[in-house]
């Protein structure tokens, strides 16, 4: 009988006597039962008999339901592992799975799969090349160390960032196994720290912190990038990138609050313990505090780094994450690094994230009781936040009691006790208790109000609860030490609670209290330690110490009526069961007893028991977490967890800023065979590289690295067309040139060798290619006026008035920076001389080309001047200074988002399939209403190219329009469809969200105006 037909039968309920039945369902039948051993092998050639359409629900629901139910199902290896070469990818996928479990256990087996994931990371399909690789680093089999990591290398290349992400996830897995591949792993690393895709940078980032944390020098070439790259990374990565630059920064940047630190330092210092710094030497403070003054003197003025600057600016969007966690990253990475006037920013972002689930607001109410000790002030505006609800949990009132401790100060201290009247009614006994040692810490730190918090404990004292009496004594105790002269009669009345109070903790307490200050209640003090006498044999450890104490000083200061009463007192101790009872009982008695064998040190006996004691500081439990970095796990537990990395000191000098730069790639490389043409990659025709048709058929064109986006296609005729079809009137300029240069290359044709020839003549195509692009950017530059904006007024230039406009040509010098356009007009009745530009402040990345000197402007006169600006694809100023030879004007250029962008040529096919490639989170759509006399053809490519600088795609069916970004070449497509009744819907494509989201609403506002 075959497999199947038995399982067959089976499935029909046919058994034989003495087998187990088995329903239908394997798993709701006694596959799990205790006789499940006796029937392995059906189970075997279940699985192995089965058609592949059922071999999903087999395998899932037999060996991984097993698996789950932490049965042992090692025995159906070979059955299961012998799918992983079948076609079906849910069946690969189950397979995998169980892989991963028993591949350890089952290794010479496992060996023999290797194959067929070698064959998988091969595979066209880039969920099976990344599954396959996943599987491959999941077995832990030190043997195949050298064929995993062949693997990661291939997959680190891959054209697919979904397998080199997962090429980065595989690398802390074989460092784990194999630390000595640590040198192999960093090239990877290295070379995936450079890939520029958001899918990537997150997952590398994690590689690099598991493997090679302390390498600083291969995160230098890629600060900047994966700044920039921060906000489109998934919420995961965002994570691990802050952290990492977190760690980065404080190694690389100067601290900017180094000099308000210095100041706070030498204007405050720490006393020693007993007042001993009373005794230093007058001299000794005057030469330090001199050394202070001149340290602080020689110290520069702070200038922040631009790169210090990079990360805060690109970090603070992401404050308004929905993920807790980011915004938690974020804030430590503010509190640990920014300057103390703009840490403020995190505040709010923090109290909205306590509005989420209990979980999240127990890990921020912990950072935020840290940053509350340092920086007070930035949560004060937001007191009202921390107050408590009666549905928190305890864990969490008690957090917001010690933030809103932290907050109290003399102006709000009012508000905060009345909170706290009401918060000593609750029936959390838990929470009541840390209510009133908050009331505690805050009649310490403030002293206004200490005898109003003393009067309102000693009123708890009469409360019916003993927890709450036990714990009012607590305090009240620590708070007399500061001035106990002046409160005998509160001392007086907590002795008589000795009769009542039974918490071990609140007796040791009065004990303390009274025979600490027993001068000031001489009658009472022996009464109690009478008292005491008699329950002593009962009473805790804790409490049995302090009575020990108190018979000692009575005995030192009233030894007439406390003589017998201490020695009684001694006894019992001496055969007490707690050894450090017994230990304190025999001390005493030698220090206090003087007899022949005590020596000198009973004579001072009364400076070690009375000794004059400072009073306690009540000090916050979170003060020593601050060395810990804030959102970690060690933060969390108050000590070093494992893995955990110390947050680097700030240096004392800035190191080098220039490992930062990055040589940028030139926009045309000929040597891959690729032209940037009209800001897109396209393949050179065959004719420029070679002369030759041998040669010809010989070259191959490289292919680009991701084949995914770029040169899937070869040139098509439109581009082709466009390009030959370049306007003829730089051509006799163009031919003028190149006749010059032929005739200066003859000249040393000599002397030259072929390749430097073939060189020349690659150089010759190149700028013939810039010559076409330029041409066609200007045909298709929009023939809408140019909308002029006011730099100086005429009252505020004395005179000089001054207006820009945005060209929207070519900025030559500099094809990465915006032409501005300024016009010069003296009013004034004199002539202005040498204007030019002074002092130029920019944002981190900008770069202005500044317009030639005007020497001479006579009085009633206008002068115009160009100038580049590189805004870096932000709408940020740019603030410059303008002189003349008498004035300075400080002036600021915005530029709006739309002359951000130069248009570009696609055809509606390609801008189709660009458009495919940008959707998700870098499409956004928006519906409006058109108004009547802007519903034609015309008056939409009117208005949408005076917003933007555009170029329409021709024959499209909606009105279509494509550009790039002028510094980083970001692809940007808009669309508005048409409907009826005027109705319009607007969609923009573009690779940089915020600029996506700017330039919607600047077309809304030129479509509805």
């Amino acid at each position: 009988m075959s497999a199947s037909s038995a399982f067959n039968e089976e499935k029909m309920g046919s058994s034989s006597v003495g087998e187990a039945e088995y329903a239908y369902d394997p798993v709701s039948g006694k596959i799990f039962s205790s006789d499940y051993n006796r029937h392995q092998s059906r189970y075997r050639c279940i699985i192995c008999a089965q058609k592949e359409s059922h071999l999903v629900h087999y395998v899932g629901r037999v060996s991984l339901q097993m698996i789950a139910r932490g049965k042992n199902a090692s025995d159906l290896f070979p059955a299961v592992v012998k799918n992983v070469a079948c076609k079906n990818i849910e069946v690969k996928k189950l397979v995998y799975v169980y892989l991963v479990r028993y591949a350890e256990e089952q290794q010479d087996l496992a060996l023999l799969s290797i194959s067929t994931f070698q064959r998988g990371l091969k595979d066209p399909n880039q969920l099976i090349r990344a599954s396959a690789l996943r599987v491959l680093s999941s077995i832990r089999v030190t043997i195949i160390v050298p064929i995993m990591m062949l693997a990661i290398k291939e997959a680190a290349s891959d054209m697919s960032p979904y397998v080199r992400k997962t090429a980065a996830h595989a690398i802390p897995k074989l460092y784990s196994l194999d630390p000595e591949q640590k040198d192999q792993l960093i090239e990877v690393i290295e070379k995936l720290l450079a890939d520029k895709t958001t899918l990537v940078a997150g997952s590398v980032v994690m590689a690099f912190e598991e493997v090679c944390p302390e390498r600083i020098d291969l995160i230098h070439k890629n600060y900047r990038k994966l700044c920039n790259l921060l906000i489109d990374v998934e919420e995961w990565g965002q994570v691990v990138i802050i952290n990492m630059l977190t760690r980065y920064a404080r190694t690389q940047f100067l601290n900017p609050n180094l000099n308000e630190s210095l100041l706070e330092d030498g204007g405050s210092g720490d006393k020693t313990f007993y007042g001993s710094d009373e005794d230093e030497d007058d001299d000794e403070k005057e030469n330090k505090e001199k050394a202070e003054a001149a340290a602080l003197a020689k110290r520069k003025p702070y200038v922040m780094d631009p790169d210090h600057r990079l990360l805060l600016r690109n970090t603070k969007p992401l404050l308004q994450s929905r993920n807790a966690a980011v915004v938690m990253a974020v804030a430590q990475l503010y509190f640990h690094l920014a300057p103390k006037a703009e840490v403020g920013v995190i505040a709010k972002a923090l109290v909205r994230l306590l509005r989420s689930h209990s979980e999240v607001q127990f890990v921020v109410l912990q950072n935020v009781a840290t940053m509350t000790i340092r920086r007070r002030g930035m949560f004060e505006p937001y007191l009202k936040s921390f107050y408590i609800r009666s549905t928190d949990p305890t864990l969490i009132k008690i957090l917001k009691l010690e933030v809103l401790t932290n907050l109290a100060n003399e102006t709000n201290i009012s508000t905060i006790l009345r909170e706290f009247q009401t918060y000593i009614k609750s029936m959390d006994k838990d929470f009541v208790a840390a209510t009133i040692q908050a009331i505690g810490r805050c009649a310490t730190n403030i002293g206004e109000v200490r005898d109003t918090c003393l009067n309102g404990l000693v009123q708890l004292l009469s409360n019916r609860d003993e927890l709450v009496v036990a714990e009012s004594v607590v305090v009240i105790k620590k708070l007399l030490q500061m001035q106990p002269e002046k409160h005998s009669d509160i001392i007086k009345h907590m002795a008589k609670l000795t009769d009542n109070i039974q918490v071990p903790m609140a007796r040791a307490s009065i004990l303390w209290l009274i025979g600490e200050y027993c001068e000031h209640v001489p009658k009472i003090a022996p009464d109690v330690l009478r008292k005491m006498a008699k329950s002593f044999t009962y009473e805790e450890d804790i409490v049995k110490l302090q009575i020990l104490n108190l018979a000692a000083k009575l005995y030192l200061t009233n030894s007439k009526q406390t003589k017998l009463l201490t020695q009684y007192v001694l006894n019992l101790a001496k055969y007490d069961q707690n050894y450090d009872i017994r230990d304190r009982a025999r001390f005493i008695r030698q220090l206090i007893v003087p007899t022949e064998k005590s020596g000198a040190l009973s004579k001072y006996a009364k400076k070690l028991f009375l000794a004059l004691k400072p009073a306690p500081v009540l000090e916050s439990p979170f003060k020593d977490r601050d060395h810990f970095q804030l959102g970690s796990l060690s933060h969390l537990l108050n000590a070093k967890a494992g893995g955990y990395q110390e947050l680097p000191d700030w240096p004392e000098a800035a190191p080098d800023p220039s490992v930062r730069n990055v040589e940028t790639e030139e926009v045309l490389n000929t040597g891959e065979g690729r032209i940037g043409l009209l800001g897109d990659w396209r393949e050179v025709p065959e004719w420029t590289k070679c002369s030759s048709r041998e040669k010809r058929k010989e070259k191959k064109v490289e292919k680009p690295f991701y084949s995914d986006s770029e040169g899937e296609s070869g040139p098509t005729e439109s581009a082709d067309s466009e390009t030959n079809s370049a306007s003829a009137s730089d051509s006799a300029s163009d031919s003028e040139q190149s006749r010059s240069s032929s005739e200066s290359e003859e000249s040393d044709e000599g002397s030259e060798s072929e390749e430097e020839k073939e060189n020349k003549n690659k150089k010759k195509v190149v700028k013939k290619a810039v010559k076409e692009r330029d041409t066609i950017f200007q045909t298709i530059t929009p023939s809408g006026t140019l909308k002029s904006y006011e730099l100086l007024h005429r009252i505020t230039g004395e005179g000089l008035s001054v207006e820009y406009c945005f060209g929207r040509q070519p900025f030559s010098p500099d094809a990465n920076m915006v032409a501005v356009q300024l016009q010069f007009t003296n009013n004034s009745t004199s002539e202005t001389k040498n204007l030019h530009m002074k002092d130029v402040k920019l944002q981190s990345g900008m770069r202005v080309k500044e317009f030639p000197e005007i020497e001479l402007l006579p009085a009633g006169d206008t002068a115009s001047a160009v100038m580049g600006i590189d805004f870096c694809d932000s709408t940020q100023a740019a603030n410059l200074q303008l002189c003349t030879s008498t004035r300075k004007f400080f002036v600021s250029i915005q530029p709006p988002v739309g002359e951000l962008m130069r248009p570009v040529f696609l055809t509606e096919n390609e801008f189709k399939r660009e458009q495919g490639q940008l959707m998700g989170m870098n499409e956004l759509t928006e519906k409006l209403i058109l108004d009547a006399k802007y519903r034609n053809e015309h008056a939409i490519v009117q208005r949408v190219t005076t917003a933007a600088h555009l170029s329409r795609v021709p024959c499209g069916s909606d009105n279509e329009f494509a550009g790039r970004t002028v510094t980083s070449g970001s692809l940007v497509l808009v669309t508005v469809a048409t409907g009826e009744e005027g109705v319009a819907q607007l969609t923009v494509n573009c690779e940089k969200m915020v600029i996506g989201t700017m330039l919607v609403k600047d077309i809304l506002l030129a479509l509805t105006q």
